[in-house]
This record gives structure tokens, sequence and C-alpha cells, in this order.
């Protein structure tokens, strides 16, 4: 009884608080439970993958720079941080300078402040000793006895069926009774189906995962949002500007769009608050790269509530996914029904590459598909393993002339 009493003495003075800063026009970071975990974190979270370089060299971050930022950002109310193993770091099978870089900027108290994540390199776990000597190596990179976070990192059919042999489940729960994972999660990239089986698969306590006004329906997209909090899983966002592409490498007939819409918000505002505006998503993750970017997008979560997205807004966004969504060459949904190949040519993957070189302009983004259609797909999932036996465009409920465009996959990314 004195309990219930304190806490709603404690409510009322909170909320006279609350009404005292609004009416002197003072901002506040706005939040989210997480999920299950209860956990309150900003809608707006710090991604440590693209912190500000020395000589645009992604190895040698620029500390003083970075720092600030980190630091501004939690003394503006940002409580969330990810990182990972690979981040700034020369290649994926080594460790990136973003996890020790994070340990530093942390210190003088800050490292209390913030819940922290990062996540397993899956890609490197081979063997069942792989997961606590990489999981103890961050430990010690991150200079910290727990994670508050801890994610599988990048779960695909490959890797979660390497996991499921290991008996990561094993591995989780008892990094979580020692106390040195508070709560577990997995971050993703494949199809829906995929992420469904791995939700009901363990007491996950949050997943992460790609979702932004294009993204809708591709890999996890709002079916697997929408999953995912029914679950009672928090769920962090990745990805809301598609890596910078929505905004900095809009086509000529969208940056006309979007001026004739006359819009009072940047395309970074409207892209975030689109995301914002799902209930279901607990925080979204923003990869800054400068300070300003810093301070624009903490004014943005600070504004969430008072400047959301209006009609004319959703208009000018629904015109814009019309715009994108006509350069799609080929109008394949990942539904499935082609898979599995007998050769192994993982089809809907091959397609998704190809249309989105299509999406954007400038060559960069154009040969960074090519590089992501070849580093990331096995010689037999590529389209030049196609034999040509049709079973495919039987099941394929779309209709597509599915061989014909594995051709052409294969002279633009192989050829």
């Amino acid at each position: 009884m004195i309990l219930l009493f304190f806490n709603l003495i404690t409510n009322k003075i909170l909320l006279l608080v609350l009404v005292k800063i609004e009416q002197k026009g003072i901002k506040i970071m706005l939040y989210r439970t997480m999920g299950k975990t209860g956990v309150r974190v900003s809608i707006l979270s710090f991604g440590c993958m693209r912190l500000p370089t020395i000589d645009g060299i992604s190895n040698r971050i620029d500390e003083k720079k970075a720092t600030e930022m980190v630091r501004y950002a939690i003394d503006h109310g940002v409580n969330y941080f990810d990182t990972a193993y690979p981040y700034h770091g020369k290649n994926r099978s080594e460790g990136g300078e973003s996890e020790p870089f994070i340990a530093r900027a942390l210190q003088d108290g800050y490292r209390e402040k913030v819940y922290l994540a990062t996540k397993m390199p899956s890609w490197l776990i081979k063997k069942k000793e792989d997961l606590n000597r990489y999981f103890n190596q961050q430990l010690d990179r991150l200079e910290t006895d727990h994670l508050d976070f801890y994610l599988l990192h990048g779960l695909n059919k490959e890797v979660w069926k390497t996991y499921k042999e290991l008996d990561i489940f094993e591995f989780l729960d008892k990094a979580i009774s020692s106390g040195k994972i508070k709560y577990a999660g997995f971050s993703f990239h494949d199809e829906i189906l995929l992420f469904k089986e791995i939700v009901d698969s363990y007491d996950w306590s949050f997943c992460q995962i790609q979702y932004n006004y294009l993204d809708e329906d591709f890999q996890a997209g709002k079916e697997g949002l929408l999953y995912a909090a029914k679950k009672n899983l928090g769920v962090i966002i990745m990805e809301p500007l598609r890596g910078g592409k929505i905004v900095n490498l809009i086509p000529e007939e969208g940056l006309e769009i979007i001026k004739q819409a006359d819009t009072k918000k940047s395309m970074v505002e409207l892209a975030l608050k689109w995301v914002w505006k799902h209930p279901e998503v607990s925080t979204v993750l923003s990869g800054m790269s400068e300070k300003q970017q810093v301070i624009d997008n903490i004014r943005y979560a600070e504004e969430e509530e008072k400047t959301s997205l209006t009609d004319l807004d959703m208009n000018l966004i629904k015109e814009l996914k019309k715009m994108f969504r006509n350069r799609i060459k080929i109008p394949c949904t990942s539904c499935g029904y082609c898979l599995p190949c007998s050769e192994g040519v993982y089809i809907p993957k091959v397609f998704s590459y190809y249309n989105n070189y299509f999406l954007f302009e400038g060559d960069s983004h154009q040969q960074n598909e090519k590089s992501m259609y070849n580093s990331q797909l096995t010689d037999e999932e590529k389209a030049s393993n196609c034999i040509d036996c049709g079973e495919c465009e039987k099941q394929c409920p779309q209709n597509l002339p599915i061989r014909k465009e594995l051709k052409k996959v294969k002279t633009l990314f192989e050829d």
C-alpha cells in the first residue's frame, strides 16, 4: 500500500515536471518500452557503424569528433548504443575499431547512462568454442563485464543452420543466467518465413530488422514487425534511410515530386517519422557520421509527437514509393514459391539485388549492388547456375518469365 502511494506521488511529480518543461518550451527526448524487457529506450538510437573517420579510412575513427557526437547524444537523452564486432574494420574477419572506441567514449560515467548493444560475428562461428571465444573477446574490447543487449548478427538461413547445430540456445541461457547478457536478440536479413521460425525458436527479448517506407515488403518487413510485436518482442529498426539512399540518391523524377510537394520537412525527417508512426517500433537506429546529423535527428525525435507526419507528408511519401516501384524491373514479391531450385539458385535474392541496382542513381550505388551480389551469394545461388529447366516458372504465382530474367541478371552482374 505504501509502495503504491509512493508510485502515485512519484508519477504525479513527474507529470508536473513535464508540464513545466512543456510550458517553458524545453524539448525532451521521447522514450518507448522495449517489449517484454520493460526497459525504456529513446526512440532515436545511435548506430556506431558510420562514425567520422580520418581521410575516409574506415578503421581510422576520428576519435575527437566521434566522442563529441556520442556524448552530445547521451547528454540529450539518447540511451541506446549499437555496435558490432566488424564495424570500422579492414574486413569482416577482424575485429573493427568501433567496439574499442565506444569503450573509451563511454568512460567518465557515460557507460552507466546507456544501454550497450553489440553483436556476435555469425559468419565467423564455425565450432562451439567460437561462441565463448568471440563473446569474451567482445567483453574485453568493450571494457565491460556485461552487455545490456546482445544480438546474433545478420541471421540468414546459412548461419541459422550453423547456430542450431552448435546449440546457440545453451550458450545464450548460460550467458543470461550468469548476468553477462541481460537481453538476447538477433538482427535479420532473409525471408519472412525464416524470420517467423527464428522468432518462435527461443524466448528472445528483442529483434532488429530493416524497415523503411520502401521496405514494407522486404525481408521481415511489416509482416515481421507485427509478428514480433505480437510476441511482445522489442523491435529495433535499422536502415531507416536505406543507408542514406532514400535521401541522397533520389532520381530526378523524385526530386521533382519533392519540389512540387513543397514540404517543410527534410527527407531525413520524413523517413524517420514514417518509421516512428508505427507503435510496434521500440527504437530507430541512425548511423550518424557528423555532429549536425546528431543534432538534427535528436530534434526530430524530440518533436515527434508535435510535428508528426501530416496528410500532405504521407501523400508525398506515397508518391515517392510509387516512383521507386516504377523503377523496379522484375515484379518479384519474394514469396518463395519458386524455391527450392533444384540447382540451388536463390531466385528471390538474385532478383532483389537486380531491382536494387535500378532503384537509385549513382555509380557508387550500382557498383555496390554488383559487389553485394557477388560477395553475398554463393556460386550455386547465382543466376548463372540456372539450367533453364523451367520448374520455377510453373510454381510462380506472378507468372514471371524467371529464366529470361535470370539471363539478364547474369549479363549485368556476372559477365
